[in-house]
């Protein structure tokens, strides 16, 4: 956690092959996993969050390949995390399809 915005856009760019400044919001917790850091691109800049719990911690994400360093979450499990709600066994219903037009 001792990374500031240089040193997190790098890890972005040399171990995740991101581009930093895509306006995807990129997040980094831990070793403790009772802190979180969000490096998001804001059209002239980045902003840096960090958020500290005082007690608990945030949910492990299980990665699909053990080897990849980096997982897409939809931005409403984001919130969902960072608020404490448990994402492991989460359905999401289907509100809508997009129809096939020949």
């Amino acid at each position: 956690m001792r990374k500031g915005i240089d040193g997190l856009a790098g890890i972005v760019a040399n171990e995740m092959q991101g581009i930093a400044t895509n306006g995807e919001v990129y997040f980094f917790f831990n070793a403790t996993r009772d802190k979180i850091k969000l490096l998001i691109w804001d059209h002239d800049g980045y902003v840096l969050y960090l958020k500290r719990l005082e007690r608990g911690r945030f949910e492990q994400i299980i990665f699909k390949d053990e080897n990849d360093n980096k997982y897409k979450i939809q931005y409403n499990h984001l919130v969902m995390l960072m608020s404490g709600i448990s994402l492991v066994g989460m359905k999401q219903k289907l509100r809508y399809k997009l129809q096939n037009s020949a």
